[in-house]
């Protein structure tokens, strides 16, 4: 049976590669919904290619000039916009499966009604989950559809345990620890004196990974990394102390999971989104992604080595808030956005994003993350606090 498939977020790196995968495959996938921010030429060319039910963007001005071209073009896609409209094209497209790849905060209600809706949701917003674990994970469950994660991490990891994610609790399955690989981004050989230059273009050069530009901030200072140990701790149902992070630059090794017998299963594959994003569309089956073979006899070596937190204070700061819990992981999430984006700006210089965490985390008491609202409200206090922070700067 055909997959109806939602994309929230289909401009971007995920979205674009969740299309290069269903154009392979037109017999087992189907476009009904697309979604994008600002790239609304970009979305046009997308409509006119898959003719989805719904498009929306986050502009009127931009909905109307999109509509006008689809008219002109004979199409009868719907085109709506604003925030509210995400969630609309996931509960009244006709969608089965929604791949969430809205990168931030911006991503988390239409994933959470995604989740309530009882859709199979390819989760590569990790914001979701580090927002809101508790409640996002309730949601899947009274829902009762499918989360399977897209993130190229925990997709190895999901491949690597017997069932997935913690119906049954990973610990009486002989699991012991979780490994999540990292590159360490264009800077894990750059002298500490010369990080206080890092210019955007520099921090967006990532050696292995074709990214978005927020993403890739994100690898330089391994906040990515962060982020992901707080997804994993949700999706997987281990304690904290059990996921740890390891530096491999080949990122040939996507992660590792660590048994009780000594066994150690490995996910490998080459540094292309396609994969996991294949994985996720087709599971339990698995389907031609149009990722070139992995040739070992090509590779030199294979590294690892732990993480050096006086380089990534970012990933220190993740931990912290992972412990900490409650609220804390949404003001982290929301102070690093805004940080990261007076840098990308030129407004704010590179070491400053993890100052500027910091300084949030501290100034901002963790509570409760019980309900959608107190979220939201608790984000845009920290937002509000990290600009008033990089104004004094």
């Amino acid at each position: 049976m055909t997959k109806q498939v939602a994309i929230l977020g289909s401009t971007g790196s995920i979205g674009v590669n969740t299309l290069d995968v269903i154009r392979a495959h037109p017999d087992r996938f189907k476009v009904v919904a697309l979604t994008a921010g600002k790239q609304v030429e970009r979305l046009a060319e997308q409509c006119i290619e898959f003719q989805p039910e719904i498009a929306v963007v986050t502009e009127v001005q931009d909905a109307a000039r999109l509509e006008k071209f689809l008219l002109a073009k004979g199409l009868r896609t719907k085109v709506l916009y604003g925030p509210q409209a995400l969630v609309t094209a996931v509960t009244e497209s006709g969608c089965d499966t929604v791949m969430a790849a809205i990168v931030g905060a911006a991503g988390l209600v239409p994933t959470l009604a995604a989740a309530q809706a009882g859709k199979r949701v390819l989760l590569a917003n990790k914001e979701a989950l580090v927002m809101s674990g508790n409640l996002f994970m309730q949601a899947m469950q009274r829902g009762g559809g499918e989360l399977l994660p897209i993130d190229s991490e925990h997709n190895a990891i999901f491949q690597c345990l017997p069932n997935g994610f913690a119906k049954v609790p990973q610990s009486s399955l002989g699991v012991e620890e979780l490994w999540l690989t990292a590159s360490g981004g264009p800077f894990r050989d750059t002298p500490l004196e010369q990080l206080a230059g890092i210019t955007p273009a520099q921090a967006c050069a990532h050696p292995n990974w074709v990214m978005g530009k927020k993403i890739s901030v994100d690898s330089a200072t391994m906040m990515n990394k962060g982020l992901e140990v707080i997804e994993a701790f949700w999706l997987f149902g281990l304690p904290l102390e059990k996921i740890k992070v390891l530096i491999h630059p080949q990122s040939v090794v996507h992660s590792m999971v660590r048994y009780r017998d000594g066994s150690v299963l490995a996910q490998m594959g080459q540094p292309d989104m396609r994969t996991p994003i294949a994985y996720g569309l087709s599971w339990p089956e698995r389907v031609d992604a149009g990722v070139a073979p992995l040739n070992l006899a090509q590779l030199a070596a294979l590294s690892f080595a732990e993480p050096d937190l006086a380089r990534f204070p970012c990933l220190s700061l993740a931990f912290a808030a992972a412990k900490a819990g409650g609220t804390s992981p949404a003001i982290l999430n929301a102070a690093n956005e805004i940080a990261v984006a007076a840098f990308l700006d030129e407004g704010l210089p590179y070491l400053q994003i993890a100052k500027v965490v910091e300084q949030v985390l501290n100034a901002i008491p963790s509570s409760n993350a019980d309900s959608l609202e107190t979220i939201l409200s608790v984000d845009a206090q920290a937002r509000k606090l990290a600009q008033d922070f990089i104004c004094k700067h």
